[in-house]
């Protein structure tokens, strides 16, 4: 696996190697930051005023409030003479972040997208070191390092001067979440993330390339209370090729103390509902526990149905099927025939294409071909293989038979892939080979065999 240059100079760097990329550009990206805001003047004084001390170059930074229908708008022109400030606005439907963040999005022009709440405020160096791999790594989903202090006596004249004395007096993880701490160590600061990483990107300090987050598709407005936004939408990041970094020199203060501190009275409800409300749609195993089915599967299986009979389509569904949260897509002119002639009423087994939003969150894609028949454990070994640190697809070799095909791919490969294909002088296969590595795995190996078109059925 290599890094691989674009026809700009930026860099796709291999699987999640944040660590290949290179110095920041020569010229300072366009950085806009998006501020999310409800009714919180105090707080957002604060905000603003740290980012007129901001080292990043004032010129190339420009601010967009996103005011979620505030009873009072917010008033910044005391920034407007220091800041390239805009407040937009939408109507007040209850807690929707996500919206407000895309709204903000829409309405700013910079390369570089740093999203800070309206109660976290940064350092000074804050936006430099938090935008230095999203503008030369364009794949890069950054989340910065936040720490927690009581901010509710802290004037905005003297915050930039409650900053530096802060950086003097506090120790190296003195105020910081400690689940945080211990992912960013185990991980080696998100290098080697596993399936997991999304659960530490947290949107009150989070940057991203304007490319990336168009590409994915911005926040799911359909995130209208507290909570869960942020892992939304990093895991469908991650599934779309993002590649996930944290950097600890990227600081900024929230204003009190971490959720898990707070008196929140129905706690495990607010859990439950946030728990409720991402299971359908992040198909990381952890967050179905309960072995329920979804309409997004963790798997997408791609059948031909070309040469099979509906006898010889039933093994190989069944046996893509067993023991999987996989959904399987038959595809060919024969498929709505097929399936009619199977009688099964199963809302795994469909036709067609899958749909955008089951592609940019499912883990896998597998694509057969031929009357194969898998082993109870085929596909979790195969799936296996294809995992952060691994390699971006296995091929099944089946001893040179014609008639049967076997590949798994990450979607993360499948989607880097597409996104940066047309920048590159290489083609896809070389590309994916490239940026994830391939495989090939002999058919005995993950117990698959050529099936007979028309086995027996009887009993």
């Amino acid at each position: 696996m290599t890094v691989v240059e674009l026809d700009d100079g930026r860099t796709v760097v291999p699987d999640n190697r944040w660590d290949l990329v290179g110095d920041a550009p020569t010229t300072a990206p366009l950085v806009s930051v998006v501020i999310p805001h409800y009714n919180q003047p105090h707080q957002l004084a604060l905000v603003l005023e740290a980012l007129t001390a901001q080292t990043h170059p004032r010129d190339r930074l420009e601010v967009v409030v996103a005011d979620d229908g505030s009873t009072c708008p917010p008033d910044v022109s005391v920034w407007m003479s220091r800041l390239d400030i805009t407040v937009v606005t939408q109507e007040d439907k209850g807690f929707r972040a996500a919206a407000a963040r895309n709204l903000g999005a829409a309405a700013s022009s910079g390369s570089v997208l740093c999203f800070l709440d309206a109660d976290t405020v940064p350092t000074p160096d804050y936006i430099r070191r938090a935008v230095r791999l999203p503008a030369t790594a364009p794949d890069a989903l950054v989340v910065g390092r936040r720490k927690h202090a009581d901010l509710s006596r802290v004037a905005p004249g003297s915050v930039v001067e409650w900053l530096s004395e802060q950086r003097r007096l506090q120790p190296s993880h003195d105020c910081e979440p400690g689940w945080l701490v211990d992912a960013y160590d185990r991980t080696s600061d998100l290098l080697t993330p596993g399936w997991d990483g999304y659960k530490y990107l947290i949107s009150a300090v989070m940057s991203c390339s304007r490319e990336l987050f168009d590409d994915v598709g911005g926040f799911d407005p359909s995130f209208i209370r507290y909570g869960g936004e942020d892992w939304e939408l990093a895991n469908r990041a991650f599934m779309m090729g993002a590649v996930f970094a944290h950097e600890p020199d990227a600081l900024a203060w929230h204003d009190g103390p971490d959720w898990a501190e707070r008196p929140v009275p129905e706690r495990i409800s607010e859990k439950n509902a946030e728990a409720l409300a991402l299971a359908p749609l992040i198909t990381d195993p952890a967050a179905r526990t309960a072995g329920l089915r979804y309409s997004i599967p963790d798997i997408v299986v791609l059948v031909s149905t070309d040469g099979h009979t509906a006898a010889s389509l039933m093994h190989t569904i069944a046996g893509a099927l067993r023991g999987v949260d996989a959904a399987v897509w038959l595809v060919g002119e024969t498929a709505d025939a097929l399936l009619l002639r199977l009688a099964v009423h199963d809302s795994r087994i469909r036709t067609g294409t899958p749909d955008t939003s089951t592609l940019s969150r499912c883990r896998f894609v597998v694509e057969v071909t031929g009357p194969v028949v898998f082993a109870d454990d085929s596909l979790a070994r195969l799936t296996a293989e294809v995992a952060p640190g691994e390699c971006g697809r296995v091929t099944v070799d089946f001893d040179g038979s014609p008639s049967a095909s076997v590949t798994v791919a990450s979607s993360r490969a499948r989607h880097r892939v597409r996104r940066w294909a047309a920048h590159t002088d290489v083609g896809d296969d070389e590309l994916l080979d490239r940026l994830f590595g391939v495989r090939r795995v002999r058919h005995s190996e993950v117990e698959i065999v050529v099936g007979v078109h028309e086995p027996a059925l009887s009993w």
